[in-house]
């Protein structure tokens, strides 16, 4: 086959395409020719998809070895039963007898732009210091930081210095979240931010699907799909699930990087682990004490509910939350409804939708929704109650993090309910007072009785305000 026809300029595409990955060849989009071609010259090379042995199988994917997690299928290649994981299944069947593809040619040389940053912000004197912090990490190659950072700290900010000299080197850089709200809520930031950088974002359903661009933003469940591929790997919420507690997925993070890269681990609530490390110095930190705005976090108010339970079997919040709705100090901020189930969401925004309407709390039937993660509209929700189309909102955790609202209250209904961990309360409160035109906005916990995490979360709280230099 003559080489004439692939240009170096073709190659150099195909490197920043397939670079990095692990494709099945359905997921190669290129013609017969052009792929015998790079398999005739070694650039592709073909890998077995699962391994199998007499005591374990491991799929090459997603490296799974777990038994439960194989089955078999007749395959629809060559008509024969075969082994497949379920691990990875929502990225597509993977059978015994298809093997996988890596890019085995050259580099893919990443652009190199003098001037990547295009944002025209300014960093706090605690930003800027984390940011510092986070480019001398980029630029020595240094394995490990963690930047622990109240809630409102302006995480996203500091790290743009820290990308843009990643940029600057011809690095390759992906920012992954656990969550699918918070990449969709950064990619118009890092697109604005980073306007001459192709920037895509990766998730369940995303339109972007190449993955070949030098500035990724994705779901950690994304970092399936790579191999060896980036220089600088940012993970942010490292302590939400499903990240903190699935040691899968740590370890396609670790697969995701190259070995001479850095990782950067965001968090307002670091997990025991993590802690463990930082006390025998075994992980490079940095603490932001202060939110961008320089005021403190609102500490969240206790409110004691003596029959919560009885309230909540029907589908409703406890008297005690209807007067604090009627003497609220700001009754123009939005509101924020934290509970515990999609159950309890759903019946809730049918039950007390009549009752908010009569007491002239809202003035249309657009202005309650409620939210959750199985919910098909959620993005369409998030996006109308952040233009204040929505007044209130009823939401589980899906949004306890990564979401900024400029204006509201929050209230967490039946807040000693086991979903919600000391993390998951701060995060929550987290959600109150982040903007610097309304920055003390009020968190209630209506309860039946405290919880050693919600005590944890109002301590934890009042010591980051402390250390922030605002006492307690």
């Amino acid at each position: 086959m003559s080489s004439s026809i692939f240009s170096p300029l073709w190659i150099q595409q195909q490197a920043q395409t397939l670079s990095g990955k692990r494709l099945l060849r359905s997921e190669i989009q290129l013609s017969e020719i052009e792929f015998e071609y790079l398999l005739s010259t070694a650039q592709l090379t073909p890998i077995p998809s699962i391994l199998k042995s007499k005591l374990t199988n491991e799929c090459h994917r997603c490296y799974n070895e777990d038994m439960s997690k194989f089955g078999t299928i007749p395959c629809a290649l060559c008509g024969l039963t075969h082994l497949y994981c379920r691990n990875c299944i929502q990225m597509g069947h993977i059978t015994e007898c298809q093997p996988l593809y890596e890019w085995t040619g050259s580099e893919p040389g990443w652009e190199v732009n003098p001037e990547p940053l295009t944002w025209e912000g300014k960093l706090s004197s605690f930003q800027q210091e984390a940011a510092e912090v986070a480019v001398s990490a980029i630029r020595n190659g240094q394995a490990e930081l963690l930047l622990w950072a109240v809630c409102g700290a302006g995480k996203t900010e500091m790290l743009f210095p820290g990308v843009a000299e990643a940029l600057m080197n011809g690095k390759r850089v992906c920012l992954a979240s656990p969550r699918t709200d918070v990449v969709r809520e950064l990619l118009p930031r890092f697109r604005e931010a980073f306007a001459e950088t192709n920037v895509q974002a990766l998730y369940g359903g995303s339109p972007d699907k190449t993955a070949d661009s030098q500035l990724i933003l994705a779901t950690t469940h994304q970092l399936l799909r790579f191999r060896n591929a980036f220089e600088v790997l940012i993970i942010d919420e490292v302590d939400a699930f499903p990240y903190h507690n699935d040691l899968l997925l740590h370890k396609v993070s670790a697969i995701a990087l190259k070995s001479s890269g850095s990782t950067i681990y965001l968090t307002a609530t670091p997990r025991k682990a993590h802690i463990r490390r930082i006390k025998h110095n075994q992980l490079p930190h940095h603490f932001i004490p202060c939110r961008f705005h320089g005021h403190p976090l609102p500490v969240p108010k206790p409110q004691y509910s003596l029959f919560l339970s009885k309230a909540v079997q029907k589908g409703l919040p406890p008297q005690s939350f209807f007067r604090w709705l009627k003497r609220r100090n700001t009754p123009e901020r939005q509101l924020l409804i934290f509970v515990p189930t999609i159950k309890f969401a759903e019946k809730m925004h049918v039950s007390i939708h009549d009752l908010l309407l009569e007491s002239d709390w809202i003035h249309s039937n657009k202005e309650l929704e409620s939210v959750h993660s199985e919910d098909p509209d959620r993005e369409k929700k998030v996006l109308a109650f952040r233009s204040r189309q929505i007044q209130i909102m009823i939401t589980t955790t899906i949004l306890e993090r990564g979401v900024t609202f400029p204006s509201v209250d929050v209230a967490v209904i039946d807040a000693g309910h086991d979903v919600f961990d000391e993390a998951a309360l701060v995060q929550i409160a987290g959600r109150a007072g982040r903007s610097s035109a309304d920055p003390k906005g009020e968190v209630v916990f209506f309860h039946n009785g405290m919880t050693d995490a919600m005590e944890r979360a109002i301590h934890s709280i009042e010591m980051m305000n402390k250390r922030g230099g605002f006492g307690i």
